[in-house]
């Protein structure tokens, strides 16, 4: 696949971190290659060889933004297509320490839409791009650089069911292959070092059902998802939204060893188990509409290109392929969308982007907020092994603080929710206003209101699933 004229820039990789790479490297080169496994183009459902693409995904509200300004006029798109939308901190009811936070419109718009949808409309505005061409059903076998290993100049790929490779020539080549990226063994295997990975263990196991309301219930009232944040004392936690076609998907999740079964039967137990019961009450009058299926997520990852000292021009990474983030807190498409926006500011002068500046600008503007986010979260989990400082301590005993002041005061919620959605940064929660207004919220404990139980009356002539028969699991200790 010779390069007859032009510039080409090759992204491998066709999900959302490299749909989101290709539109921007679009306006800086005659021709963008999207090379994948799958047969993608046109597919509104799960791929089989991505397992991850049958499990709840979200956008957080830069995430949309991003989105946004990358395919103008997307989100009325979708939601003129009956994709549900809402607010992050107003029509999304959250659960924090077991307690229902107060809620408020914070301008964070949140979507509820199925991953592998949002993927199939984000990638026909890619198609619509005329220097955008998708290479389906290839593996990437490896890349192809200069005798002297100094510059990448293709990548090698091999169609499905050949036998022989050929190679794609490109000025540019994106690695947006996700966890599994091979760009750590082609540096060491061109005489460069590996980047450092870190990683934190926290055995995470979900599993995500679709489920129909039965006619004339809806247990919402009025929002458009139901979550529970996993704590300490209750290690189980979930996501759980309207989504379109009248459907509703849940995600149940469990840290550290407590893990959600995926027989139907288990599965109602274990969500009777979590502190807030309106999950387990809505799914009384909604009828399953596929099995469950299990997903298994050992450890966060991120491989830490930033701190190299050498690398191959014409290489990016970008996406999972960088930073994997606990995916409960549904940071990583947002993180992608970033990752891509900064690569746009590296190719404003239309020459290759120089890697290793970057990597660097993509670990401050794009991913370090996010991880140091994860983190502080993961390590409030006793199980989770990492070192906790000060200021780790502090930060986890802050976000307590912020969680029950939240159940008295809707502004606090809002605050909190638009730097979760990315939208304002972590230093906003430290203003010496806002840390006394947290303090003074939260010396009388959570709301009563905050620890009523949810109690759903459905109208007349609706018929439960199911009858309240079902006992417990009780969690495990984190």
């Amino acid at each position: 696949m010779a390069q007859e004229s032009g510039t080409r820039a090759v992204v491998l990789g066709g999900s959302i971190a490299g749909l989101f790479a290709a539109r921007v490297l679009a306006d800086a080169y005659d021709e963008v290659r999207i090379v994948d496994r799958d047969k993608i183009v046109g597919l509104r459902g799960p791929r089989k060889t991505l397992p991850l693409s049958y499990q709840a995904n979200g956008l957080l509200a830069r995430g949309v933004h991003i989105m946004e300004e990358l395919f103008p006029g997307i989100v009325q798109q979708l939601v003129d297509d009956g994709i549900p939308k809402g607010d992050l901190s107003g029509s999304c009811r959250w659960y924090a320490q077991g307690n229902r936070l107060a809620q408020k419109d914070g301008d964070l718009i949140t979507l509820g839409v199925l991953r592998p949808v949002l993927e199939f409309y984000i990638r026909e505005r890619v198609q619509a791009l005329p220097n955008v061409v998708f290479v389906e059903q290839h593996d990437i076998v490896g890349i192809v650089t200069t005798p002297d290993k100094t510059k990448v100049i293709g990548a090698r790929v091999q169609a499905r069911g050949s036998k022989s490779d050929q190679v794609i020539d490109a000025d540019l080549v994106v690695d947006a292959t996700g966890r599994g990226s091979r760009t750590p063994v082609w540096l060491e295997q061109l005489g460069y070092e590996r980047p450092e990975e870190e990683r934190k263990k926290i055995d995470l196991v979900y599993v995500t059902q679709h489920y129909k309301l039965r006619p004339g219930a809806d247990p919402f009232q009025g929002d458009v998802a139901i979550n529970q944040i996993a704590f300490p004392a209750n290690p189980r936690g979930n996501v759980f939204f309207k989504t379109s076609d009248g459907q509703l998907e849940l995600t149940t999740y469990g840290l550290l060893g407590d893990h959600p079964p995926a027989d139907q039967d288990g599965l109602y137990r274990w969500l009777k188990s979590l502190p807030a019961k309106d999950v387990y009450e809505t799914l009384r009058y909604a009828d399953p509409v596929d099995k469950p299926v299990l997903y298994r997520f050992p450890t966060t990852l991120r491989r830490h290109y930033q701190k190299l000292t050498r690398f191959p021009d014409n290489l990016l990474v970008t996406g999972d392929a960088i930073t994997c983030f606990n995916p409960v807190y549904a940071q990583g498409m947002s993180v992608a969308a970033l990752c891509a926006m900064t690569m746009r500011q590296h190719l404003h002068s239309g020459a290759a982007p120089v890697p290793l500046d970057y990597f660097r600008d993509l670990a401050a503007d794009a991913i370090d907020a996010s991880w140091d986010l994860t983190n502080t979260v993961d390590l409030s989990f006793p199980g989770v092994k990492g070192e906790r400082p000060l200021k780790l301590k502090f930060a986890n005993w802050f976000l307590k603080k912020i969680q029950i002041a939240a159940t008295h005061d809707r502004d606090i919620t809002a605050k909190y929710y638009q730097v979760a959605g990315l939208m304002a940064p972590q230093e906003s929660l430290m203003k010496p206003g806002f840390i006394l207004r947290v303090l003074l919220k939260s010396l009388r404990g959570p709301s009563k209101e905050s620890q009523q139980p949810y109690v759903y009356q459905a109208p007349a002539g609706v018929e439960p699933v199911f009858e309240d028969i079902y006992t417990p699991a009780a969690p495990k200790a984190a």
